[in-house]
């Protein structure tokens, strides 16, 4: 067996999967990617939505976004670990940090990815198995994009003000109005 194939299992008979996100786009454009990959998607845009679905009939597999309008991601990867233990659980965020993915992995979610994601790292997270890494993005982000996203979720945070988000991230106010007037690296 190569060692690309060690650690990987094929999609199961029960091929439900539930995708949860506000970003009504995105998550409609992953159900139709995540279809053509052999999943049989439901699609719900909050956590009540969520936990009424999986009451209803708990997926085999869970791609879930950690912030939502109406609450945590992680509220919901509990719920679904409940409903069903052996559910394969991503949690998806473009609010990447350590402590949070650790904390999602502690409450029984599979893996953890940032956004942006697209469908090929999601079916290789929620279908990886045993103590081997998935292989790396073929396209990850750059450290300036990566940056660049950072910059751009605090100053959203900070309900657009540039003096508060130049404080927060300890930069001058003048060196984060240039950057915010730059197009987003690649």
């Amino acid at each position: 067996m190569a060692d690309a194939d060690r650690g990987k299992i094929e999609i199961g008979a029960d091929r439900t999967l539930l995708l949860v996100d506000d970003d009504e786009i995105f998550v409609n454009r992953l159900s139709r990617a995540m279809e053509r990959r052999g999943f049989v998607p439901r699609v719900a845009y909050s956590v009540s939505d969520a936990i009424s679905a999986t009451k209803e009939a708990p997926a085999a597999y869970a791609v879930v976004d950690l912030r939502l309008e109406d609450g945590s991601g992680l509220d919901l990867v509990e719920a679904l670990r409940e409903a069903r233990p052996d559910a394969r659980i991503v949690v998806l965020t473009g609010y990447g940090a350590i402590a949070t993915a650790v904390a999602a992995v502690k409450l029984g979610a599979t893996d953890y990815l940032s956004k942006p994601a697209d469908a090929n790292d999601v079916v290789s997270a929620l279908l990886q198995t045993g103590e081997f890494l998935p292989p790396p993005p073929e396209n990850p982000m750059s450290a300036d994009r990566v940056k660049w996203e950072h910059i751009q979720r605090v100053y959203e945070q900070c309900d657009r003000n540039v003096s508060e988000t130049a404080r927060r991230l300890h930069m001058h106010r003048r060196t984060l109005q240039r950057i915010l007037a730059k197009r987003s690296p690649r």
